[in-house]
Formats: structure tokens, sequence, C-alpha cells
């Protein structure tokens, strides 16, 4: 599993993201990003005990759960887990030749594109993350997330063109392939439909057919 920051961990291998996408065992990840002893978890899920023991013992071999604390009470030990991290996100990397590339999806216009650049952003800044933390250092990263509501697909469409020419105005003035020391950063924009909420008045605009993309 590669740390993504201190909530977050990115799990990378197959056999880990197969023991957390099971039911009882994301319902214990879940419950467990307080710290819960397995006789209290079992009162709380209605879950025989000894069952419960076994999804606890597998969560914590594979890195999902840690033991926080051991309390004596009488002739036992009980211990206290909780999850390794708040939340966790599966690495494309844990599906091998499976999982979505860049240079796969050919069309930079479709959502395929999108996806794929969005996993290999996850897979990358993971594993830099990981690699950081080993070293006691910080990556260096930026994120910008905001949202903006169209009028009509040709604004959307003039925005699209005014942001292109504004990043590779910037792209232009501050690369330098000779600089001595100097360090390549990935730099990615996207733009999709918000997700339909309860507040929002579609999730995808009827000007959203293929003919009408940027």
């Amino acid at each position: 599993m590669k740390p993504a920051d201190p909530g977050v961990t990115v799990i990378d291998s197959p056999e880990t993201a197969a023991t957390a996408l099971r039911g009882t065992r994301r319902t214990l990840l879940a419950a467990l990003t307080e710290p819960a002893s397995a006789a209290g978890l079992a009162r709380r899920l209605g879950l025989p005990r000894q069952r419960l023991n076994y999804h606890l013992k597998v969560l914590e071999q594979c890195g999902l759960l840690e033991c926080v604390e051991e309390r004596r009470k009488g002739n036992c030990t009980e211990r206290v887990l909780r999850a390794t991290a708040r939340s966790f996100v599966i690495s494309p990397d844990a599906l091998g030749a499976l999982g979505p590339t860049a240079e796969a999806a050919h069309d930079r216009l479709s959502a395929s594109y999108v996806v794929a650049v969005a996993a290999r952003t996850i897979s990358e800044v993971s594993a830099l993350e990981s690699r950081a933390r080993s070293e006691h250092k910080r990556v260096s990263t930026l994120a910008i997330d905001s949202e903006i509501r169209f009028a009509s697909a040709e604004t959307r469409a003039a925005f699209a063109s005014e942001l292109t020419d504004r990043v590779a105005e910037l792209v232009a003035k501050y690369h330098d392939a000779s600089a001595p020391g100097g360090r390549h950063f990935r730099l990615v924009t996207v733009a999709h439909p918000r997700p339909h909420t309860a507040t929002s008045d579609t999730s995808i605009h009827p000007d959203s057919s293929p003919a009408n993309k940027e």
C-alpha cells in the first residue's frame, strides 16, 4: 500500500484490494475509523465474535488495521484496533495490465481519457508520496478545484480555447529544458460535467453529445 496523506491510503496490491472489498471487511474498516476492540465491535455490529476475529486478523495482516492498545482483562489481553487510514483508494496498479492508461485512450476529448489521466495521477502521486515519506520529505504538489457554470456550448468552447492558450503561454514562460538541477512536473487540466446532486439542475447537459465536445 502507498500512503497518499495522513487520512488516505492508496491500495496498489490486488490481494489487499480484494481483502478490503469484501462486504464484511468494508463494514469493519468503516467502523474502525475510531479505535475499538473485537468485543465492542461484535456487540455494535451484531456479528459472531469468532467470525469477526477472523476478518480482523486478515485486515491486520494486510496492513489495513493496526493495534493501538492492549488492555489486560483478567487472564485475557484485549486488543484495540484502528484502521490505518480514514479512507482508502484503490490504485489502477492493483489491476495490472487491466488498469486504464492515458496512452491507450487515444481520444483526448473523451471521458475515457480523463479517467485514464486521473488513474495515472493516483498511481504517480501515491508512489512519489510513499518514497518521500520513507525519506522524511514532502512532495511538492498543487491542486486547483473549481466550478464554473457555462451559459451555452459556445461559451464553454470559448473558455476551453482561452484556457488552452493561457496554459500554453505559462508553460512556454516557465519551462526551462536546460536548467541545472531542474525537475520536470506533470500538469493536468480537465473539465467535466458536475455529477447530479439535489441542488444541481442536470448531471449531463443536453449539449454534451459527441458533436459538441471541445
